[in-house]
């Protein structure tokens, strides 16, 4: 889910009217991925123990930078994103197993070049049916397989925030490391890799994308840790079919992030500014998530 991209002419057709949008249709690229990168953070690589956990990200977009295209633009989006996860007691390999559900819903307004517009509702829903997590002394490890459905209300004469109109599969691999005895420090990396289906409307083949999500980060005092994350995300095939290009778009952001557990509500929370540069084929702007999460 490339929650706040939009290829050139994806976003020269948002806003303008039903009657016109057929004939800027065919020219639309379909644009490639649905993970949205910098959705996770600092120890981003580390799952829970055994259990049901409750997780809600809110997602707060804004740009007025599209890198490319020579039109007056601006977008503000929210995304809130609420993710159950169930990890079990099972072994597989000697990793727990577990697995997960992501639905997201959105509003988002934007202008382009004079023309604006705005929409709200459910985008492509994420199923992640196998989670495993190794914890070792000073290491975890976590990979996963999900498949993104196009659940969402596709329309090529808007930015494509929560809807792709094309299936997708996710393979996930990533670590956290604690350089000190006391794991006061941890190192993160994050892995993510997507393959994308034929957009039905296009019947182009989105490229391949890779996601990779990285954090830094030390404990104050029980409960507090800070730190700095970032994420880079690239386009790494090209499209195939009618509506093909040759572009492949990326962007990188980075910036900090505090997290705090309070132990009488049993809650964490997050929050992490991300400032995004040297995008290709995609805005650029500031993105801030905050992150709840509740264990049953």
């Amino acid at each position: 889910m490339k929650l706040f991209s939009a290829k050139i002419c994806s976003v020269l057709t948002c806003g303008v009217f039903a009657g016109m949008v057929s004939a800027y249709a065919q020219s639309v690229p379909v644009v490639a991925g649905h993970y949205p990168a910098g959705a996770e953070g600092i120890k981003g690589a580390s799952l829970p123990p055994p259990g049901f956990y409750f997780r809600d990200y809110s997602i707060f977009y804004s740009a007025d930078m599209f890198r490319d295209i020579p039109v007056d633009f601006e977008i503000d989006a929210y995304v809130n994103a609420p993710r159950l996860i169930w990890m079990t007691d099972k072994k597989i390999f000697g990793a727990q197993y577990g697995m997960d559900l992501i639905v997201p819903f959105a509003y988002m307004d934007w202008s382009v070049g004079g023309l604006d517009g705005s929409y709200s509702g459910i985008g492509d829903i994420q199923i992640e049916p196998l989670l495993l997590s190794w914890h070792f002394k000073q290491f975890d490890l976590a990979a996963g397989y999900a498949v993104w459905a196009p659940t969402g209300d596709y329309a090529p004469a808007r930015p494509d925030l929560i809807s792709k109109g094309f299936w997708s599969h996710m393979v996930t691999l990533g670590g956290t490391w604690y350089p000190d005895g006391e794991k006061t420090w941890a190192m993160s990396l994050l892995n993510r890799y997507e393959f994308c289906h034929e957009q039905k409307y296009t019947h182009t083949d989105p490229g391949q994308v890779f996601t990779a999500e990285w954090g830094l980060s030390k404990s104050l005092c029980n409960g507090l840790d800070v730190g700095f994350i970032g994420y880079y995300q690239q386009q790494v095939t090209k499209d195939s079919g009618p509506a093909a290009t040759d572009k492949r778009d990326r962007k990188i952001g980075v910036g900090p992030e505090i997290s705090v557990f309070c132990p009488k509500l049993v809650l964490f929370t997050s929050i992490r500014y991300a400032h995004e540069f040297e995008a290709v084929e995609r805005p650029e702007g500031d993105l801030i998530t905050l992150t709840l999460t509740k264990p049953f």
